[in-house]
C-alpha cells in the first residue's frame, strides 16, 4: 500500500466487510436523539439529589464544569466520527491511531462501562418505582431480589427492542426523546415558580457547605470537583458518544455525527444545570426523614449528607412533588404532575436503557473488529444488527446487576471507567492530523491543537477528581483484561497458546491476590498505607513488564512497533493512580487542593503529548483512506 506518511505499520480492521452489512438509516434527527437519549437518563431523575449531597447548593456548578469539560471531549470525537464513521467508533479509534496493544487496554476499559450502564438504567427504573412497590428495594437503597428480577425483565426488553433494527430504534428513540426532554423542563418551570426555597442554597456553611455537611468530607470548592464523576454528574453527560458509536449505521454520518453530539451536549448543559437549581431550591428540610431503626427521624437543615439516607432516594423529584407543602390548584398541579414522574420514571431511563444495549453491543462488535474477540462477535443478524454481541452484552449487563445492584455504587466506578478511556479523543484527533493528513474529514474542527490537548485535559482531570479509591477499582479491573488478552488476542499477534494461556491465569491470581491484599491493608481503600501502595505498584508493574516482554519476544516488527506506541498508557495509569493517592483526593493526601489540581494537569497534558508522538499510521487507516480516496 502507498502512503503520504511513510512505512504503515500493523493494527488491522477485521470489521470492514460485516461494516457493510449495517443498515444505514439513522437521519441526523435520529442521531441526535440516541446522544439527548443517552444525556437524559437516570441522571436527571437522581443526579440532581446526590450532587446536593455531596455539594450542598454549590452542585450547580459541577454541571457547568463538567458540561464544559465535556464539550471538549465531544468536539473531539464530532471530528473522529466524521472523518471514520464507524459502529462501535470509540473503541475503534485507538486501535487506529497506536495498535493493538495501547487499544486493547482502552477497549477493555470501556467495554467494562458501555456494558454496564444497561443495568444502571435498568436498576434506575426500579429503583424509581419502588414509590409504588416498596418491595422492589431495600431501606438502603438496594434492589431486592424481586427489584433484581424485574430489572432482568427490562434488560430483555432493552434488547428486544435493539435485535428490531435501527430502523424501528431510531424512530422509537425520536419520539421517545421528546417525552425526555419536555418532562424535565417542565419539572423545572413548575418548581421554580411554585415550591422555591432560596435560602438552601446557603445552608450547611454557605454555598460552599462545610465538610461537615456534605457526603464528600472536604470543604471550600473541592465537593464541587468531587461531585462531578462520583454523583452521576459525569456520567449523564457521556451519553453524547451514541451518535459516534451509531454512526457506521447513519445515512449521512460525516455531516450529522458533529450535529448531534454537539447538540446533545448544549442541551444537557443546559438542561441538567436547571434541574440542579430546581432540585436544591425545592428542598423542604422539614419533609426531608431518615429511617432509624423503626423510626423515622427529621433532617436537620443544611445537612446534605443525610440526603442520601432519606426519603428522597426512591425517587427526589415524585417525593418532593407528592410531600410540598402547597394547596388548591398547585396542589393538584402536583399531584398530576407526580404520576406523570412515575410514568417518566420507566420511559427516561428506559429510554437510555435500550440505547445502551446497543451501544454495549457496539462494543463488543468494535472488540471483535479490532482482532480482540474471535469473528462470531462480527455476525450481523437478519435485522441488520450484530446479534451476537448484543446478546452478549445483554448477558454480560445481567451479571453486572449482581455485584453492584444499587445505582449510586455503580455510577462512581463507571463514569471513571468510561472518562479514563476518553483521553483517546484529543490524543487521537492530534494524532491523525500528523498521521493521517489526507483522511477525508467533512467536519474539520478548528484550533484542533489547542482543542485536542484541553479535550485530553478535561478527561484526565475528571479521572483525577473521581477520587483514589474509585481509581483502585479502574486501575485493577484495567489490569485484569490481561488474561483475556493473552487467552486470545496475544495468540493471534504470534504468542505461543502454551505460554499465553497459563500466562493470562498467573496474572488473573496474582492481579486478584495483589488487590485483595492493598484492599485488606488499606482497610477498606479507608485508611493510608504507603507501603502497601509501593507493593501493589510494583507488583501491577511487574506484571505488565512481564506481559509485555513476552509479548516482544515473540513479535514481528509491525507488533513491535504496536507495543512502542503502548508505553505511555502503562506509565499514564501509574502516574495519575499515584498521584491520586498523596493527592488531596487521595489515602495519604500530603499534596493539598488545589496543588494537586496543577500537578495531574500537568501530567495529563505530558502524557497528551508524548501518546500524540507514539502514534503510526496503522494498516487500518491506510486502508480506509483507500476507500475513501476519489478516484
Amino acid at each position: 500500500m502507498s502512503s503520504s506518511k511513510g512505512e504503515v505499520g500493523g493494527a488491522k480492521d477485521y470489521g470492514t466487510t460485516s461494516d457493510k452489512l449495517l443498515r444505514r438509516s439513522l437521519n441526523k434527527w435520529e442521531l441526535l436523539f440516541l446522544s439527548v437519549g443517552g444525556v437524559i437518563g437516570s441522571g436527571w431523575l437522581f443526579g440532581a439529589l446526590y450532587t446536593a449531597a455531596y455539594a450542598g447548593g454549590a452542585g450547580i456548578l459541577s454541571w457547568v464544569i463538567a458540561g464544559i469539560l465535556v464539550m471538549f471531549v465531544g468536539l473531539a470525537y464530532g471530528e473522529l466520527g466524521a472523518a471514520i464513521p464507524k459502529s462501535g467508533g470509540i473503541v475503534r479509534y485507538p486501535h487506529y491511531t497506536h495498535g493493538g496493544v495501547a487499544g486493547y487496554i482502552i477497549t477493555w476499559a470501556y467495554f467494562l462501562s458501555a456494558a454496564s450502564v444497561p443495568a444502571i438504567e435498568a436498576t434506575a427504573t426500579i429503583t424509581y418505582l419502588s414509590a409504588l412497590v416498596p418491595g422492589l428495594i431495600y431501606p438502603n437503597g438496594v434492589l431486592t431480589p424481586l427489584g433484581i428480577l424485574s430489572a432482568y425483565i427490562i434488560l430483555i426488553l432493552f434488547f428486544l427492542l435493539q435485535y428490531a433494527g435501527v430502523g424501528i430504534l431510531g424512530k422509537v428513540t425520536h419520539g421517545v426523546g421528546w417525552w425526555k426532554l419536555i418532562v424535565p423542563a417542565l419539572t423545572v418551570i413548575f418548581l421554580i415558580a411554585f415550591y422555591f426555597h432560596p435560602a438552601n442554597f446557603t445552608m450547611g456553611g454557605g454555598f460552599f457547605p462545610s465538610a461537615s455537611m456534605n457526603a464528600s468530607g472536604f470543604s471550600g470548592f473541592a465537593p464541587v470537583l468531587y461531585a462531578i464523576p462520583t454523583t452521576g454528574v459525569i456520567f449523564s453527560y457521556l451519553g453524547f458518544r451514541q451518535a459516534v458509536e451509531y454512526g457506521g449505521e447513519g445515512k449521512n454520518p460525516q455531516k450529522d455525527i458533529p450535529f448531534a453530539v454537539i447538540g446533545a451536549l448544549v442541551i444537557g448543559l443546559i438542561l441538567y444545570t436547571l434541574l440542579q437549581v430546581a432540585f436544591t431550591g425545592a428542598i423542604d428540610w422539614s419533609s426531608v426523614t431518615v429511617q432509624v431503626g423503626n423510626t423515622t427521624e427529621p433532617v436537620t437543615p443544611g445537612n446534605w449528607t443525610a440526603l442520601t439516607h432519606s426519603n428522597l432516594v426512591s425517587g427526589p423529584y415524585y417525593t418532593i412533588m407528592t410531600t410540598a407543602k402547597v394547596f388548591g390548584p398547585i396542589a393538584s398541579l402536583f399531584a398530576i404532575w407526580s404520576y406523570i414522574l412515575l410514568i417518566d420514571a420507566v420511559l427516561s431511563p428506559s429510554g437510555t436503557g435500550w440505547i445502551y444495549i446497543g451501544t454495549a453491543g457496539r462494543t463488543v462488535y468494535g472488540f471483535a473488529s479490532n482482532g480482540y474477540l474471535p469473528g462470531l462477535f462480527l455476525k450481523i443478524g437478519r435485522t441488520k444488527v450484530p446479534v451476537i454481541a448484543l446478546i452478549a452484552a445483554t448477558i454480560i449487563a445481567a451479571i453486572f446487576m449482581l455485584p453492584f445492584p444499587s445505582w449510586e455504587s455503580l455510577v462512581g466506578f463507571i463514569s471513571s471507567a468510561t472518562v479514563f478511556t476518553y483521553i483517546m479523543g484529543g490524543i487521537g484527533l492530534e494524532t491523525l492530523r500528523k498521521t493521517a493528513p489526507d483522511l477525508k474529514r467533512n467536519f474539520k474542527l478548528p484550533a484542533a491543537k489547542v482543542i485536542a490537548p484541553i479535550a485530553t485535559l478535561a478527561s484526565g482531570l475528571i479521572v483525577y477528581w473521581s477520587g483514589f479509591a474509585t481509581l483502585f477499582y479502574v486501575v485493577t479491573a484495567i489490569f485484569l483484561g490481561f488474561p483475556i488478552f493473552f487467552g486470545y488476542y496475544a495468540v493471534r499477534l504470534g504468542v505461543p497458546k502454551k505460554i499465553a494461556y497459563p500466562l493470562g491465569i498467573v496474572d488473573l491470581a496474582v492481579i486478584l491476590l495483589t488487590a485483595y491484599d492493598f484492599y485488606t491493608a488499606t482497610s477498606g481503600l479507608s485508611a493510608g498505607n504507603t507501603i502497601a501502595l509501593i507493593l501493589y505498584t510494583l507488583i501491577m508493574a511487574g506484571v505488565s513488564l512481564s506481559n509485555v516482554a513476552v509479548l516482544w519476544s515473540f513479535s514481528n516488527e509491525d507488533v513491535k512497533k504496536e507495543i512502542k506506541a503502548s508505553y505511555w498508557i502503562f506509565a499514564f495509569i501509574f502516574a495519575i493512580f499515584l498521584l491520586s493517592y498523596f493527592g488531596a483526593l487521595g489515602l495519604n493526601p500530603i499534596i493539598p487542593f488545589p496543588t494537586d489540581v496543577v500537578i495531574a494537569a500537568i501530567i495529563v497534558l505530558i502524557f497528551h503529548y508524548i501518546a500524540v508522538k507514539s502514534g503510526f499510521r496503522t494498516e487500518a487507516i491506510e486502508e480506509i483512506i483507500e476507500e475513501t480516496r476519489e478516484p
